[in-house]
């Protein structure tokens, strides 16, 4: 495999299709990218380049983002220990025996999982916003704490605003320069996001 061509590649997991970004030499270390809420590997694809050199990266998307399967609810059990269970499998299938481990926000719950059933597995981490402690949550997942103590439908549709556009560009441009931030990666979210329905 050339170093800076990205492959883009579909495995089929317990009937779920999984796609996935790689990048760089064979016979180099494993980086598994684990991206964030509510994006997709694409959240990658300038990252890679610049560690082809280096490394095989390979960045998945989980069930229900990006190019992967969205299962729907009744079919599939949309929690951070059955992501990570497919995300084991998808390492497994890949026959990948070791790996160092990125994690960004969603992927450090699933990446951290992953590295609890496989230690022996892990390389090394390097960990970007994501959080391994209740505190680090802060305030405003006190609510959602209610909603997982009592999932009821009013409250499920107040969360649907998780997936509004106005939240999506806020994420990224919150706290930056708006002029420095690409608008690539939020309108992909936003049409992952749309064309999905997030399994109904």
């Amino acid at each position: 495999m050339m170093n800076g061509i990205s492959l883009y590649k579909t495995v089929n997991i317990d009937g779920i299709n999984i796609f996935y970004r790689e990048m760089g030499p064979t016979n180099k270390p494993v980086l598994l990218l684990l991206h964030g809420f509510p994006s997709a590997s694409h959240m990658f694809r300038d990252l890679m380049p610049l560690l082809s050199e280096q490394f095989r990266l390979i960045a998945p998307d989980y069930p229900g983002f990006g190019q992967s399967d969205a299962p729907l609810r009744a079919e599939f059990d949309y929690t951070f220990d059955n992501l990570a269970d497919v995300m084991n499998k998808f390492i497994r299938q890949l026959d990948i025996p070791q790996f160092y481990l990125y994690v960004f926000d969603y992927g450090a719950p699933i990446g951290f999982r992953i590295a609890k059933n496989s230690p022996d597995k892990i390389l090394g981490i390097v960990s970007q916003n994501g959080n391994i402690y209740e505190e680090g949550l802060g305030e405003k997942w006190q609510d959602r704490k209610a909603y997982w103590a009592n999932p009821t439908i009013a409250k499920r549709e107040t969360y649907k605003q998780a997936f509004a556009p106005k939240t999506i560009i806020n994420q990224y441009l919150e706290g930056t320069m708006r002029e420095r931030v690409s608008p690539d990666g939020y309108t992909l979210d936003i049409a992952y996001t749309r064309s999905e329905e997030y399994a109904e």
